[in-house]
């Protein structure tokens, strides 16, 4: 009994408090359909992160609507009057997705410019054997054909490469339209050696020039 008369229940050590129920969310991202179990009580900001893993957005790029209204992070879902198996809409954040499109073509630059630095590097290199050709014709020395053969496919294969580079702006096309011509023109060149010296030394020729006589 209090001071004044008043009768108050005491209250006993053992009674427990009852935990708010679980409450099972449908939540609707696109064409996907999830299912997430909450707390009644939890936060829609909670809730976000409760769908990280189901749909790799972070929180920051979530955008929830409930009954046509999209809810604060700070909102309790109980009070918005989410029930069990209400429904909630998740929509990606069109500043986020824009910035996610953004990187993932900033990436692809880097990429491709990783690539054009490789093959720079791979043409300068074979550029270095057909000289080295090159002077053993002029020297009167004898090349393998094999070894014209196999540079000529390899200066090919890059001429390939670079075509299928996708260059943004005029100087990665500038670039790409310099190194194309170079590798042509190696190529070239090294056929025209090779034919002239076939043509010089090909015993077969001469056979059969004699037997005409």
């Amino acid at each position: 009994m209090r001071p004044g008369g008043m009768l108050v229940q005491k209250r006993s050590d053992n009674s427990q408090v009852i935990a708010p129920p679980n409450l099972r969310i449908r939540v609707a991202y696109g064409a996907a359909r999830y299912q997430i179990s909450a707390n009644s009580q939890s936060t829609f900001g909670e809730l976000k992160k409760l769908l990280v893993t189901e749909t790799g957005l972070e929180p920051g790029e979530q955008l929830l609507v409930f009954r046509g209204k999209e809810r604060e992070n700070g909102e309790y879902l109980d009070t918005c009057g989410v029930k069990d198996r209400s429904k909630v809409i998740l929509i990606e954040d069109p500043e986020s997705k824009e910035r996610r499109l953004i990187e993932i073509r900033r990436n692809a630059k880097i990429q491709a410019i990783h690539r054009l630095i490789d093959d720079d590097t791979e043409v300068d290199r074979l550029a270095e054997q057909v000289c080295m050709i090159e002077k053993s014709i002029a020297n009167g020395n004898k090349v393998a054909e094999v070894q014209i053969t196999t540079l000529i496919e390899m200066l090919m294969r890059q001429a390939v490469k670079l075509d299928s580079i996708p260059a943004e702006g005029d100087a990665c096309a500038a670039k790409k339209d310099s190194e194309e011509s170079n590798g042509k023109e190696r190529v070239e060149a090294v056929v025209v050696s090779t034919k002239w010296e076939t043509f010089e030394s090909s015993p077969a020729v001469l056979t059969q020039w004699e037997l005409f006589d």
